[in-house]
């Protein structure tokens, strides 16, 4: 694709692209509004299916066949209860699928998850419904459903009452090894954000006040006793859930205020003893600007120092153009079959700064070996655009490990690998 020339400044309105390819697009039928949730299974016939949760009525979820991905093919969509409610996350692991509700106002339902059984794509069988609402409940935000045994999930509940409307979405464990009975088994909030809590509520920002509230839980199998949580206003959380049903916090750090907040992802990087941590942009034409990505030395888990920031392009050019433009979504090195996983390159999405690859191998000063930042035309300002660009995103792409920072020749963490410093 297109990308600007030495001596030309780029242009808003301009097709951008570096070492990123454009395979195909697929307008979805005409219901685009694709949430947070994607999934792609390994279908039992050998095909790939990518799942899709919708951010917003009429529809549900759907399915695209990507086994070849420059012809995707929808297999299934579906339609949502109701109009005040939106799916917005979803994960796969072999033929179940958790699928998130959060409805627009606290008290109604359908409100929590649904499990069901994808082993025929084209027929999704509902296995159980696990019921979050209550009277200060929107239900579920996010799942993390990665080993088929547990659903660490952003919920309300219906025994939570928060001390402000703002924060009444925290980490909740469910069981779902027998996945037609999911059961609760552990849960943590953020101290004084419950009324009846012995400490006083977290002060507010000022100005960009998002909700002291969790939004990714994330937990992988390198570490089966942490959860890594963006509990937006408050930061970043690292739990310990080695007793599932008394989680205990570990490590937490909050740089809001002075910065805007919405802390959203928490992605560790074992080997490298880092935290890749996004920030999530949520208001139009660059209001809550900066929103970064920050790169976290965990050496001491109790004691986490951000050390660098990945390079954003000019918010000049970028925030201008409707909609927003920042930090949003990370691939999370999904531990499943048929997810990329690296400790090099890490990419991202940006609202309107497009899609985003970052080579950290330096931890202290980032590349930027690919973008993808062309003009969503014909739609909607600030709107997803939902192409598939050539992210490698199967495991038959395994990017070279890492070296070791112990290895020889390498400063802390990592050298910059010659020949990869630049695009």
């Amino acid at each position: 694709m297109a990308s600007t020339l030495p001596g030309i400044s780029a242009r808003p309105d301009q097709t951008l692209a570096l070492n990123m390819k454009l395979v195909s697009h697929h307008e979805l039928q005409g219901f685009g509004g694709i949430g947070e949730g994607m999934g792609m299974q390994l279908a039992r016939d050998g095909r790939r299916i990518v799942w899709l949760a919708h951010e917003s009525a009429p529809k549900n979820f759907t399915a695209v066949d990507v086994t070849d991905p420059k012809k995707p093919k929808v297999v299934v969509q579906t339609e949502l209860p109701h109009a005040k409610m939106r799916s917005n996350s979803l994960d796969v692991v072999g033929d179940t699928m958790a699928v998130a509700y959060q409805t627009s106002a606290a008290g109604m339902k359908p409100a929590g998850f649904d499990l069901f059984d994808i082993s025929t794509p084209e027929n999704p069988k509902l296995i159980s419904h696990f019921d979050a609402s209550g009277p200060h409940s929107r239900g579920v935000h996010a799942v993390w459903f990665v080993d088929g045994e547990y659903v660490h999930m952003a919920s309300g509940a219906p025994d939570f009452q928060p001390t402000h409307p703002s924060d009444d979405q925290f980490y909740r464990t469910v069981d779902v090894r027998n996945p037609s009975k999911p059961a609760e088994v552990g849960r943590w909030w953020l101290p004084g954000t419950r009324v009846g809590d012995n400490v006083s509520p977290p002060p507010r920002h000022p100005k960009f006040d998002s909700g002291f509230r969790a939004h990714n839980t994330n937990v992988f199998p390198q570490r089966p006793d942490r959860a890594y949580i963006g509990y937006i206003s408050g930061g970043a959380v690292i739990l310990d859930i080695a007793d599932k049903s008394r989680p205990k916090l570990v490590a937490h750090w909050r740089y809001s205020p002075p910065y805007t907040g919405f802390t959203h992802t928490v992605l560790p990087l074992f080997e490298r003893e880092l935290l890749i941590v996004s920030d999530e942009c949520v208001y139009p034409d660059g209001k809550d600007w900066p929103k970064l990505v920050w790169v976290v030395d965990a050496r001491v888990e109790g004691n986490l120092v951000p050390i660098s920031t990945f390079p954003m392009p000019p918010v000049e050019t970028f925030a201008r153009n409707g909609g927003r433009f920042g930090a949003h979504n990370l691939h999370e090195n999904l531990p499943v079959p048929g997810s990329w996983r690296s400790d090099s390159i890490i990419v991202g999405t940006f609202f309107g700064g497009g899609v985003r690859a970052f080579d950290v191998s330096n931890p202290y000063q980032h590349a930027e070996p690919g973008a993808d930042a062309r003009s969503a035309r014909g739609e909607a300002p600030g709107q997803p655009d939902h192409r598939i660009s050539r992210q490698r995103q199967d495991d038959a792409a395994q990017a070279p490990p890492a070296r070791s920072r112990h290895e020889p020749g390498g400063s802390h963490h990592q050298r910059v690998r010659r020949g990869r410093d630049r695009p």
